[in-house]
Formats: C-alpha cells, sequence, structure tokens
C-alpha cells in the first residue's frame, strides 16, 4: 500500500538522517534522495529496479497505489504468480499450490504488463472517457449558449407583441372616441331640435294656456335631459362592463412553454465501432414478421366496417356495456363521424369536412386536431403521442401529432390502394387495409419500408376492417361481406 513516509528517504531513515526522497522504488517501497538514489542504480540487487520521481508519484490517485505487495496471510512479499488460480503467492503460499502446474516468476509476470492487451485497453478506455468528457463540456456550453439565445429571442418577439397590443389598443380607444364624439353630436342635435320645438310651441299657445304651456315646457327639457343623463349612464356602465370583462379573461400577457429535446450528443467507444454497432431500442423488423391463421369467421354480414360504421345519421358516438348490452351513454359530436379511436379518456373521430376531432368522455367538449378534409369511411388510430389516419381517396396514410402537425405521410398505390381500416402493434408497426388492393399493407415506425402482409391468397376480398391486439399479438381482419381472419402475428 501507498507508504506514508514516502517524503523521505527510507535509507536515510534508517541511518537516524532525515532526507526528502526525489525517487520512490515500487519494489523496496520507499523513497530515496539523490545519494541513495545513486547506490541504488549500481548495486547489484537492486539496479534493475524501476523508479519514478516524487513529482510524479504524488499525482497517482490513493485508490490506485492501496495494492500491497506483502502476503497478508504470511506477511511476505509476493513472488511467485498461480496461474491456476490467478493470484500473487509468497514462499510459504507455495506449500498450499503443490498441485499447481505454472507457478511463475511474478517478475516475469509484471514484465510485459505495460505492453499487455489488456493494460492497452485501458489506456485507450481512459483516452475515450478523456475525449468523450471534452466533447460533453462542449455540447453542455454550446446547449448553454443556445438556451441564452432563445432566451433574448423570446424576449424580443414579447416585446413585438407588445407593441402590436399597444397599437391594437390605441386603435380601439381612436374609434371608440370617434364613436362617442359622433354619438354626442347626434344626441345633441336632437335636443337642439326639441328645444326649438318647445319654444316655438310655448310662443304659439295662447295665455289660456300659459301655465300648462309652463309646466309643460319645464318638464320636456328635464324629460330630456332625464333621457340624457340616463344614456349617458348607460355609457358609463358599459364601460365598467368591458373593463371588467377585460380584466376577467385577460389574465396573463403570455405562457413560456419548455420543450426538452434529447441531447444529440453520443458517447463513442472504439469497441462499438469497430464491431459496427449500433445502440437502438429493440424494434421489430418487418420483414421478421411472420402471420399464422388462427381462426376463419362466417360472419354472415355486408358492408362489415368495425366500431367505425355507425347506423342512420344521428351525429353520435355511442358507448355500449358489453357486459349487459346496454347502452351506456351517447356522445353528440354534430357531424358524421367513420373511424374512432380511445385514447387518456378521450374518443378521437373523424369527422367529414371538420377534419380529426377529439372529444371528452367526462364533459362532452370537443376539440379540433385537424382542419383537413377527410372522405366518407375515413379511419384513425393512435400510438403514443402520435395519431394514424387513412384516406381511401386518395390513398394515402398520414401520421400527425396531437395538435394536427403532419409527421408524415405514406402513399404508393404500387402496394396500397384505397386504403380503409387501420391498426398500430406494440413497437409502432402500421397495419393498413387496401380496399381495392386485396391486402394488408405493414408499414415501419420510420416510414421508410413497407410490404404486403396478406392479400387475397390469405382469402381476403374486399377488406375494409382491421384490428391488432396489443395484448395478445393477434390481428384480426374482416372482409366487406361474409368473412373475417384471426391471424397470429409473429417476429
Amino acid at each position: 500500500m501507498m507508504a506514508s513516509n514516502w517524503s523521505l528517504c527510507g535509507v536515510c531513515v534508517n541511518r537516524q538522517i532525515t532526507k526528502s526522497s526525489i525517487v520512490w522504488c515500487s519494489d523496496c517501497e520507499e523513497g530515496l534522495c539523490g545519494n541513495c538514489k545513486e547506490h541504488h542504480s549500481i548495486a547489484k540487487e537492486t539496479k534493475s529496479h524501476e523508479t519514478v520521481s516524487i513529482t510524479e508519484y504524488e499525482k497517482l490517485p490513493t485508490k490506485g497505489l492501496q495494492i500491497d505487495p506483502v502476503c497478508k496471510l504470511h506477511h511476505e512479499k509476493y513472488e511467485l504468480f498461480c496461474k491456476k488460480h490467478d493470484c500473487p503467492c509468497c514462499k510459504k503460499c507455495v506449500k498450499s499450490h503443490n498441485d499447481c502446474r505454472g507457478l511463475t516468476d511474478i517478475n516475469e509476470i509484471i514484465k510485459h504488463v505495460k505492453t499487455s492487451s489488456a493494460f492497452c485497453e485501458i489506456e485507450q478506455t481512459l483516452m475515450e472517457v478523456t475525449e468523450n468528457i471534452k466533447r460533453l463540456s462542449t455540447n453542455r456550453k454550446e446547449n448553454l449558449k443556445t438556451l441564452k439565445d432563445q432566451k433574448k429571442e423570446i424576449e424580443a418577439e414579447i416585446n413585438q407583441m407588445r407593441t402590436k397590443i399597444n397599437r391594437h389598443l390605441d386603435k380601439l380607444q381612436d374609434d371608440f372616441i370617434k364613436e362617442l364624439m359622433a354619438v354626442e353630436q347626434k344626441e345633441s342635435i336632437k335636443i337642439k331640435k326639441n328645444l326649438n320645438y318647445s319654444q316655438k310651441r310655448r310662443k304659439k299657445r295662447s295665455l289660456k294656456y300659459k301655465k300648462t304651456l309652463l309646466v309643460l315646457n319645464r318638464m320636456r327639457p328635464n324629460f330630456k335631459l332625464f333621457n340624457h343623463e340616463r344614456y349617458r349612464k348607460d355609457i358609463a356602465v358599459g364601460e365598467n362592463f368591458i373593463e371588467s370583462e377585460i380584466t376577467a379573461s385577460v389574465q396573463e400577457f403570455g405562457e413560456i412553454n419548455v420543450s426538452s429535446d434529447p441531447c444529440d450528443f453520443t458517447i463513442q467507444k472504439r469497441k462499438d465501432r469497430q464491431a459496427q454497432i449500433m445502440v437502438a431500442l429493440s424494434t421489430r423488423n418487418i420483414d421478421n414478421l411472420t402471420v399464422t391463421l388462427q381462426k376463419r369467421i362466417k360472419t354472415e354480414l355486408s358492408d362489415v366496417r368495425g366500431c367505425a360504421q355507425l347506423p342512420g345519421e344521428c351525429k353520435e358516438i355511442s358507448i355500449v356495456d358489453l357486459n349487459n348490452h346496454k347502452l351506456k351513454k351517447s356522445l353528440a359530436v354534430n357531424s358524421f363521424n367513420h373511424g374512432v379511436v380511445y385514447k387518456d379518456e378521450h374518443l378521437i373521430y373523424c369527422a367529414r369536412e371538420k377534419g380529426l376531432q377529439m372529444i371528452s368522455i367526462n364533459d362532452d367538449s370537443i376539440t379540433n386536431v385537424t382542419n383537413s378534409n377527410l372522405p366518407y369511411y375515413a379511419y384513425v388510430t393512435t400510438f403514443g403521442d402520435k395519431l394514424f389516419y387513412t384516406k381511401f381517396d386518395n390513398d394515402s396514410v398520414t401520421c400527425c401529432d396531437y395538435k394536427g402537425n403532419t409527421i408524415w405521410t405514406f402513399r404508393d398505390i404500387s402496394v396500397l390502394s384505397a386504403p380503409l381500416g387501420i391498426s398500430v402493434d406494440n413497437d409502432g408497426c402500421v397495419y393498413v387495409v387496401g380496399f381495392d388492393s386485396n391486402n394488408v399493407v405493414v408499414i415501419s415506425p420510420d416510414v421508410q419500408r413497407c410490404r404486403q402482409f396478406l392479400s387475397r391468397e390469405d382469402g381476403l376480398s374486399g377488406p375494409q376492417v382491421l384490428h391488432y391486439d396489443q395484448s395478445t399479438n393477434q390481428l384480426i381482419v374482416a372482409n366487406r361481406a361474409n368473412h373475417a381472419f384471426l391471424f397470429d402475428v409473429k417476429c
């Protein structure tokens, strides 16, 4: 283990002399001063010992030096190495290794340590760790700079928005003042006309009605003033109402959203590069997918469209309890709809000209997902944070997020024609029914590959709907009429 007196010359200490050491001998396990170093380097028993300067020795980590070169059992120095038990031995340990072959002088073993492949591997690993730490530090510094730049951009956007709002409010104020002046002018003209009319009538009346005219002339202006005052109060009440509405509805200037994206920094390892191994999530290869017919079902039905076909035109989504076959709830969606899928207390459905819409089962509130016009018999499904829907009128399959932003669109009429039913397995592989192409096509999660999974040879004839059960890895496909098929899917 690392000596506690490495700063003093061990030979001089034994001679009762205190001298600072300048080198360290790992074989002797002691420090040496300049004079003792010379004797040490020419003495017959020690001239083969390797030494290291005290300055370099101080830099070595303590844990790396806490290796005792002395046998803990016999308290003697290790001199041999047993290859069978992979352990060092002292002279006394040899008694317990009589049956072991390959006892070798430990000096022969450690002589080639620095040139061994294991030592080179450690050096290479340390270099890789150092390089990765540097790259990671650079990446984080760039991230801090990017964060600072984004902060400045957001501040600039806030200032621009504040300027636009101020301009808008100034315009509203100017328009309101103009309207107020117009109303005041209009009402003033009315009051003046009434006042002139009263004065003319007062002159024409006879003395017989003088008192009556005086009363009327006093009341009429007051009446007009009363009306004017009431109108002014109405304007004041309206202003107060508008002000209170603005205060109540505009509670915040804006909202700050923090979006955390995975870091594009990757740890590089030489072994990974040599073996050409890419670290990635284990996903299905669509070429390895196999299918086995489990059951052929005679439906004796026609125009089978799964859960997407609703009878009549009631513009509702009905939730039925399959245990007692009773209607639990009906959700009014105010549109004709076809494909429907459940996700987190919400139903997402294809609402024809209104696009994709989402309705809450709890409060029946409806949210627009996309505004694109969907054809009849459009179908939708979900996987993670993505939605997938079909449009048979242009032979396309589209993937989007819950805000309606398109991620990708698949269209290849040589493989898939008139897509209808759609479903997703546990790995994000998308299964789509082709009505005109009489097949089922599977699309890889990255939409880079696709292949025909089922065809007319598997019994498909005008297939319209399918469903992948993620709990059993079974796929059910239904033709438009007469038959449905249950398949086991394996990778």
